[in-house]
Order: C-alpha cells, then sequence, then structure tokens
C-alpha cells in the first residue's frame, strides 16, 4: 500500500521538474533578459490562463519561437508588442493596455468593490430601522406568548 501511494505520488511531482523553456535563448544576456521579460507579458492564446513563459502548449512554444525571431531582428519591446497585439488582438497582452476599450476591464475591481459597499450600507441602513422583535417579559406575559 506504501509503494502503491509512494508511485502515485511521484508520478504527481514528476511533470512539476519538467521545465518548459530550458535552453537560453540568447547568449547576449541583455537579449535573454528581454526576451523573459516579453514571454511573461505574452498571454498564451491556447491555455488562457498561462503566460507563453509557464504554457507547454505548441502554440505557446509558436509564440516563444516568434518572440526570439523579432529579439534577434532587433525589434524594440514596444514594436514587439504592436506586433504581436496587431496579428493576435489585445487578448495575447498578459497585463492589457489601459485604452478606450479596456477601461471596464481596468475599473471593473474598483466599481464590484464600491457597488458591495453601497449594498452592504443600504442592508444595514434598513436592518437598523426595522423594530425589534424582542418583547419585555411582562408584555409577553400580557400577549399570552409567554416563553416560546
Amino acid at each position: 500500500m506504501k509503494t502503491c501511494v509512494l508511485a502515485i505520488l511521484l508520478l504527481m511531482i514528476v511533470p512539476l521538474g519538467h521545465a518548459i523553456d530550458t535552453a537560453p535563448a540568447f547568449s547576449d544576456p541583455v537579449q535573454q533578459s528581454r526576451y523573459e521579460h516579453l514571454s511573461r507579458e505574452l498571454r498564451c492564446l491556447q491555455c488562457r490562463s498561462e503566460t507563453i513563459a509557464d504554457s507547454n502548449a505548441s502554440l505557446a512554444e509558436d509564440l516563444r519561437r516568434q518572440l526570439r525571431e523579432l529579439i534577434a531582428a532587433g525589434k524594440s519591446d514596444d514594436e514587439i508588442m504592436t506586433y504581436m497585439t496587431d496579428r493576435y488582438g489585445d487578448y495575447v497582452r498578459y497585463r492589457p493596455a489601459m485604452k478606450s476599450n479596456t477601461w471596464l476591464l481596468w475599473a471593473a475591481p474598483v466599481l464590484f468593490l464600491l457597488a458591495g459597499c453601497i449594498a452592504a450600507f443600504v442592508v444595514i441602513g434598513r436592518k437598523a430601522k426595522l423594530p425589534d422583535d424582542d418583547l419585555p417579559a411582562d408584555d409577553r406575559a400580557r400577549t399570552g406568548m409567554g416563553d416560546v
């Protein structure tokens, strides 16, 4: 029984040790740093909740290859992000830029917090205005309610 449990645990841990992009993309540390930074800024379009640096999907491999090619071609970070968003849309950015069509995305947490606070104040205010349900002991005796 112990060996079965140990084998299952090992099988669960093995995929965690598998590195996605093990070899450095560039021999130049500046280009390697840019590559790592940009790969953390681009979303895997297949996985949706991972960056291309974290994703093991074939589409993420293609995007990493494309990113290496753009950096090797001498493109700036802004040119690379513009190229990627023009080609794949704003969704490819892991942290979307503040634009007129993404303002709601950025404002949503604040709007939800404000709505929650307003709802809490309304509910608490209404509860405070309700009469007490507890009658004094002598009123209970007169109404025949006793100890209910």
